[in-house]
Parts: C-alpha cells; sequence; structure tokens
C-alpha cells in the first residue's frame, strides 16, 4: 500500500466509506437456533464450535442451514455425531468476537475443532496491524485455555479487493488493508501449535455475493465449509 497516497486521498475515502455505510443494503442475521446436535449417536463424537462476526453467523443467507455454520455441520454429521454451537454477531471485530465469547455460555463439554470468521470489521474500522495481532493472539489463548480447544481454524479475509459494493480508490484501500492483517493471521497460524489457517480460495463471480454486495451468499458459504472440512482434516489427523 502506498501510504504516501493517503494525505492525498483521505477525504476521498471518508466520503465513499460514509456514503458505503448510508447505501449498502442491510441485511438480517439469519433466525435459528445456535446449539444443537446433528449425525448419529454411534458415529465418532465432534464438537465444534463456529465463531465469528456477520458471515460466521449467516448474513448473506435466508436461512443458518444456508451458513457457513449449518453446512459446516451438515458435512461433518456424514462422519461423525456432531454437538454444535455458533456464536457469533454482525459488526464485530476480533476483540469484540472475544467479549461475546467470554459473556456466552458455553454449551459444549470441551471443544475439538472451532472454526472462526473474524477480520472484515477490523479493516472497515481501521484497527491497526499491532492490535490486530494482539487481538487474535487473545481470542487464540482464550480458546485453547478456557475452552479447550484442540483445533483452531482461522478463515483467512476474503479478497476485499473485490467487493462490488466498494468504489475505487476506497476498494484499493481497503483491500490493502485486508491484506496487511491477512499476513499477520498466516504468520499467527504458522506459529502456534494446534491452529490453522484456512485461506478463502472462492473464485470470484456474482453469485458467490449476497445481495448487498458485501456478505458470501449460500452458494459461497458452501464453498467456504467444504474448504473448512478439508484443513480441519489435514490439520486434526492426531484426533
Amino acid at each position: 500500500m502506498n501510504n504516501w497516497l493517503l494525505p492525498i486521498i483521505g477525504p476521498l475515502l471518508l466520503y465513499q466509506g460514509r456514503r458505503v455505510r448510508s447505501q449498502t443494503l442491510r441485511l438480517p442475521e439469519p433466525k435459528g437456533g445456535r446449539y444443537g446436535e446433528a449425525g448419529d449417536k454411534s458415529k465418532p463424537l465432534r464438537r465444534v464450535l463456529i465463531v465469528g462476526d456477520s458471515a460466521a453467523v449467516g448474513v448473506g443467507c435466508d436461512t443458518l442451514e444456508e451458513s457457513v455454520a449449518g453446512q459446516f455441520v451438515a458435512m461433518l454429521s456424514d462422519r461423525f455425531y456432531v454437538e454444535w454451537q455458533l456464536i457469533g454477531q454482525s459488526s464485530l471485530t476480533c476483540g469484540g468476537i472475544l467479549s461475546l465469547l467470554r459473556a456466552t455460555q458455553l454449551k459444549l463439554d470441551g471443544v475439538d475443532t472451532v472454526l472462526i470468521s473474524a477480520g472484515v470489521n477490523d479493516v472497515t474500522k481501521g484497527t491497526s496491524p499491532t492490535d490486530w495481532h494482539a487481538a487474535i493472539i487473545r481470542l487464540t489463548g482464550y480458546l485453547q485455555q478456557h475452552c479447550h480447544a484442540r483445533q483452531v481454524i482461522y478463515t483467512g479475509l476474503p479478497p476485499m479487493h473485490q467487493f462490488p459494493a466498494l468504489p475505487q480508490p476506497l476498494r484499493w484501500y481497503i483491500g490493502g488493508r485486508a491484506q496487511q492483517l491477512n499476513d499477520s493471521l498466516k504468520t499467527h497460524c504458522a506459529a502456534h501449535n494446534g491452529v490453522a489457517y484456512l485461506p478463502l480460495n472462492l473464485p470470484f463471480s456474482p453469485e458467490l455475493m449476497a445481495r448487498d454486495g458485501f456478505h458470501p451468499s449460500a452458494q459461497a458459504a458452501r464453498l467456504w465449509a467444504e474448504q473448512a472440512v478439508v484443513v480441519m482434516n489435514q490439520s486434526g489427523a492426531n484426533f
């Protein structure tokens, strides 16, 4: 990112940011229970926790079953008896996700796998790379030490430089910030045992975006869930 440009285009970025916030369609979180069981009890048990922001709770999908949480659980239930819980809320930064997690009763008796969606709101709300790095360290520590998570999977930030809801040069600026935080996230995952990075390798096409041009559609959530299963299998072979 060419930081020397920011003093020049800063006022335009502020204007575009306010305009996008005022004009972007606001989609609701789909209704549905956030704790449940799936699969045959004769199969091996897998306790799954999904935590995060609006993408985690299914904004952009019509039902919770269409969300990444719902589709991830459904895919796992082919092989496992799944006990699952979803803890998340729209507009949360990584620090906000941790605060919500601390304030929410964990209904699972131990956690085998955590799938996390975080970072987009840290980009849009201006979290510095230093504060972001500190926040993911705290979140990982809480999940491993207090929730006894055996496997933590962080979803990489999406390609925000391609979001159709963002005009240029705001799209360029947001995309550059997202890449900064994503690089820090990759480094964090590589440096910690039991922590894996899930690159969000989605082919960019209109059908993968929700009506707001910002959130993943049900089709994108399915691809995301499929990739999460692959990473879970690759990084969790020890159990």
